[in-house]
C-alpha cells in the first residue's frame, strides 16, 4: 500500500515538474522573440533558428551582435573590441550635412505665424549662418562620408530643413555607411525642434517651419495648460521624428523666463518651475516613452542648471553674456524642471556656457564646473545618464577656462563628468588629450559606455533602418494636424475684454492687419483678407470701412544671434513695431491688439491709447487667432510668464525671481492671467 502510494506520488511529482518545465520553456520562448533585423551588407547568422547580424565581420556570433543579452553584457563586450581611436570618435557629436538640405540658405528656417497674405513679409530668416558675423568660429564637418569612415564619429546634428523622403533616405544611407565600418557601429541622428512655429529659427535654437506637424511654440503649450495634449503632442512628435531616422532630440529646454530680457525665452516653458516641470516630465514621456525603446526619440534636456538668471539677460554663446548670477537666492528654484526631467528619464542633459558669479560654486563654465556637473547633477539628483556639452565649450566658449590650452580643457571638462562634446568633427585633439596622460583611457571608457547604453536601448543595433514610404505617410498627416490645430488654439490667451467687444457678432466688417517690420526695408503692414470665411466675417480693406480692427503685432529684436552686446530693450519701439501706427488704428476704431509674445513685451507705448482688448499669442495661426476672436473657439490659455509694467520695472527685476514673486506694481499681466467668454 505504502508503495502505491509512493508511486502515486512520485507520479504527480513527475508531472508538476514536467510542467514547471514546459511553463519555463514557454517564459524562454516568450523572452527570445526574434527582432526584426535591418541591414544591408553584413552577413546575417543562424544560431538555433534565430538571426544575428555580424557587425564584425568575423562569421561568428559576438556578445555585443546577441539580441538576447542585457545591454550590460552587450556594452562590455564592444567596449572591449572598440580602439582609443573608435572610442574617442565616439564622443564628438557634430552638424552633418546633406546635398540641397537648405539648411544654411536664408529662407530655410521660417516664421509663418499666418497665412493669406505675402509670406515673405513675415519671414524672420534669423539664420546664424546669414547674418552678421558671428563672435567666434563656425565649426563643422568636413563630410559625412569622411566623419563615420575616417573620424569614427558616429554621432550627428542634421539641420536640413528638407522633405520627409529626403530625410529618410538619407538616414538609411548614412546608416549603411555606418554597417560598413570595421564593428558595424550605427549611428544617432539628433536634431532641435522641428515642430513649432518659432519667431527666432536660428540654426541650433529650432529648424522653423517644416512638414513636420506644426504646433504652438513651447510657450505656446505652456499656456495651453493641457498635460495631456502635451504628452500626445510629444508623442504625435517622436512618431515622426522616429519615422524619417530622427532618434535624438537636443530638446527641450528646461530653462525658466525668470530675466525677462534673456534672449531665449521663447524656447522654454515659462517662469514658474512647477509648470515648467510639468511641462517637461509629459514632454519626455512622450518622446521617450517609460523608457527608451524602439519607438522613442532620446531627449537631452538642457540647459543645466538652468539659463534664465542671465545678467542683464545677455546670453553666454558672447563673451559680453557670460556671468550667470541669482540676486533673488534662488539657484534651487530653477533646479525644479531638471528634476522633474531626471525622474522622468530623459537620456541626456545640457550643460549651458555661462559661469556662476557670487555663488559658492567654482567660477567656471557649466561644463567645466565639477561641483555642478559631478557633485550636483550626479551626486545629490541622483542623475546616471549622458552629459553632453553644448556646441562649441572647447574651442569657442571657454569661459573661466581661457588660459587653459584646448587639452587642459578636454582634461577639466571630462574631469567634471562630461561624456560627448558638441561642435567638433576632428577627435584628433582629444585623442592627444589621452595620449599625452591628461586622461585616463579608463575615464573615456565611462563616458562611451553610457553613449552605447542609449542605442542599445534604442533598438539602433538590431534595426537603424527606416521605412521610407511610411516616413512620408506619417509626418504631418492630417489626424496629428487635427490635434495641432487644437493645440494652436488653446495656446491663444485673452488678457482683456474691457468693453465685452469679444467675441465678435457675424457680419461684423474687419480690417485685419499684421504688423511687423521684417528689417529689409519692405512695407511691415499687411492686410489679412482669409481666402475661406467659415466666419462669416466681412474682411474689408481699410480701417474706414471697418466696424473693428484686428491689429496682430510680432515684435522682436532679430535673432539671438544678431546680438552685439548692446543693452536689451523690451518696449515695441525697441522691437519694430511703429508704435506711432499703431495708436492711430487703435484711436480710430474698436481694435482688438493680439501682441505675438517671444518675450515679455512692455507695451505701456500703446497702454495710454486704451487698448480695451488685449490677447497673446505664443506662435499660432491665422485661422486659430480668427477662430478665438469670433467665439468659434472659447479662449482658455493662461499667461506662461509675467509681462512687466514699464522698461524701469524690468531694470529692478532680479534675474532669478519669477515675475509672479516680484514686488507689487511690477505686472502688467501676471503669470496665470486669461479670460474665457463663459
Amino acid at each position: 500500500m505504502k508503495k502505491l502510494n509512493l508511486l502515486k506520488f512520485g507520479c504527480r511529482l513527475t508531472f508538476l515538474l514536467l510542467l514547471l518545465s514546459l511553463a519555463t520553456l514557454g517564459l524562454l520562448a516568450q523572452k527570445v522573440n526574434q527582432p526584426a533585423l535591418g541591414f544591408r551588407t553584413v552577413e546575417i547568422l543562424k544560431v538555433n533558428g534565430l538571426q544575428f547580424k555580424d557587425l564584425n565581420k568575423n562569421h561568428k556570433l559576438d556578445k555585443y551582435e546577441d539580441w538576447r543579452l542585457p545591454a550590460e553584457e552587450r556594452v562590455k563586450d564592444l567596449l572591449s573590441q572598440m580602439t582609443l581611436e573608435e572610442k574617442v570618435g565616439f564622443m564628438l557629436i557634430s552638424t552633418t550635412r546633406l546635398a540641397g538640405d537648405n539648411s544654411f540658405q536664408s529662407n530655410a528656417s521660417r516664421t509663418e505665424v499666418t497665412s493669406g497674405f505675402n509670406e515673405e513679409d513675415l519671414l524672420q530668416t534669423n539664420n546664424m549662418f546669414t547674418r552678421k558675423p558671428l563672435p567666434y568660429p563656425i565649426l563643422t564637418a568636413a563630410g559625412t562620408t569622411k566623419g563615420v569612415t575616417v573620424n569614427n564619429l558616429r554621432h550627428f546634428i542634421l539641420r536640413a530643413n528638407t522633405s520627409a523622403k529626403v530625410m529618410a533616405e538619407w538616414s538609411n544611407n548614412l546608416q549603411a555607411l555606418s554597417e560598413n565600418t570595421r564593428l558595424g557601429i550605427p549611428s544617432i541622428v539628433a536634431s532641435n525642434p522641428r515642430n513649432h512655429i518659432t519667431a527666432d529659427a536660428s540654426v541650433g535654437l529650432s529648424v522653423g517651419t517644416t512638414v513636420f506637424s506644426r504646433w504652438p511654440g513651447e510657450l505656446g503649450l505652456a499656456a495651453m495648460r493641457d498635460l495631456k495634449l502635451t504628452r500626445e503632442f510629444a508623442e504625435i512628435a517622436a512618431k515622426e521624428w522616429t519615422a524619417v531616422g530622427l532618434r535624438k532630440g537636443y530638446m527641450y529646454m528646461a530653462d525658466l523666463a525668470t530675466e525677462p530680457r534673456w534672449q531665449r525665452i521663447e524656447g522654454t516653458f515659462g517662469e514658474d518651475a512647477d509648470l515648467a516641470a510639468d511641462m517637461i516630465r509629459e514632454i519626455v514621456l512622450g518622446f521617450q516613452g517609460t523608457k527608451l525603446g524602439l519607438n522613442s526619440v532620446a531627449l537631452t534636456t538642457k540647459h543645466f542648471p538652468g539659463g534664465g538668471p542671465q545678467v542683464d539677460g545677455q546670453d553666454p554663446h558672447f563673451e559680453w553674456g557670460k556671468d550667470q548670477h541669482y540676486p533673488g537666492n534662488m539657484f534651487d528654484y530653477h533646479l525644479k524642471p531638471f528634476k522633474a526631467a531626471i525622474d522622468a528619464g530623459t537620456s541626456a542633459i545640457m550643460p549651458y556656457y555661462a559661469k556662476p558669479i557670487k555663488t559658492p560654486y567654482e567660477e567656471v563654465g557649466f561644463s567645466y564646473n565639477k561641483s555642478i556637473i559631478n557633485d550636483l547633477l550626479r551626486t545629490k539628483m541622483g542623475f546616471r545618464g549622458i552629459i553632453n556639452s553644448d556646441t562649441g565649450p572647447i574651442e569657442m566658449m571657454p569661459w573661466g577656462v581661457e588660459n587653459l590650452t584646448i587639452h587642459e580643457r578636454y582634461q577639466k571638462a571630462l574631469e567634471c563628468g562630461v561624456d560627448i562634446f558638441s561642435g567638433s568633427a576632428d577627435p584628433t585633439l582629444l585623442l592627444e588629450t589621452v595620449k599625452k596622460g591628461l586622461v585616463s583611457e579608463a575615464r573615456i571608457n565611462e563616458s562611451v559606455t553610457r553613449l552605447l547604453r542609449e542605442k542599445f536601448a534604442l533598438g539602433l543595433f538590431e534595426n537603424p533602418y527606416v521605412d521610407v514610404d511610411k516616413a512620408i505617410a506619417t509626418v504631418g498627416n492630417v489626424e496629428f494636424k487635427k490635434k495641432a490645430d487644437l493645440a494652436l488654439r488653446k495656446s491663444i490667451v485673452l488678457l482683456r475684454n474691457d468693453n465685452n467687444l469679444l467675441p465678435l457678432t457675424k457680419k461684423t466688417k474687419i480690417y485685419f492687419e499684421t504688423y511687423l517690420d521684417n528689417g529689409r526695408g519692405k512695407s511691415a503692414v499687411n492686410v489679412i483678407k482669409p481666402e475661406t470665411n467659415p466666419w462669416n466675417m466681412e474682411f474689408v480693406s481699410t480701417k474706414e470701412d471697418a466696424d473693428v480692427i484686428l491689429l496682430w503685432l510680432m515684435p522682436g529684436g532679430g535673432s539671438l544671434f544678431s546680438s552685439a552686446g548692446n543693452p536689451i530693450e523690451l518696449s515695441l519701439s525697441k522691437n519694430r513695431i511703429d508704435v506711432a501706427h499703431v495708436n492711430e488704428l487703435i484711436s480710430a476704431k474698436p481694435t482688438i491688439v493680439a501682441i505675438n509674445y517671444t518675450s515679455p513685451w512692455v507695451i505701456s507705448e500703446i497702454e495710454k491709447e486704451g487698448t480695451k482688448t488685449v490677447l497673446a499669442t505664443f506662435g499660432t495661426t491665422t485661422d486659430a487667432l480668427l477662430d478665438v476672436v469670433t467665439g468659434a473657439f472659447n479662449p482658455s490659455g493662461k499667461m506662461p510668464f509675467t509681462t512687466p509694467v514699464s522698461d524701469k520695472a524690468v531694470l529692478e527685476n532680479k534675474s532669478d525671481v519669477p515675475g509672479y514673486m516680484e514686488p507689487k506694481g511690477y505686472a502688467l499681466f501676471k503669470f496665470g492671467d486669461g479670460l474665457s467668454y463663459k
